[in-house]
């Protein structure tokens, strides 16, 4: 299972990130300094799918980019779901 693991004096926190596709699960242990990139990335390759066309989702929000974890509110426990990027992805605005 894919896990993020920077030093740092932060407490981690874990999280289970679902496919939207797939209906499939996968627990990681995160940092505060972590981003939401990393996360599509880990998560992504864990899939073996383009992380650049997808976007993950808390609740209603869209979360991506070089927001840290802290910055966007990932809780411990939190569940977050992979989903495609609805604005088109990589191929998407910058």
């Amino acid at each position: 299972m894919p896990g993020i693991f920077l030093s740092s004096d932060n407490m981690s926190l874990k999280v289970r990130v679902r496919n939207a596709e797939s209906g499939a699960t996968v627990d990681m242990e995160l940092e505060g300094e972590n981003t939401v990139d990393e996360i599509i990335e880990g998560v992504a390759g864990y899939w073996q799918k383009d992380a650049g066309a997808y976007v993950l989702r808390r609740g209603k929000k869209l979360l991506r980019g070089q927001q840290t974890v802290v910055e966007a509110a990932i809780l411990d426990n939190d569940e977050l779901e992979l989903i495609p990027d609805p604005e088109g992805g990589a191929n998407g605005p910058a």
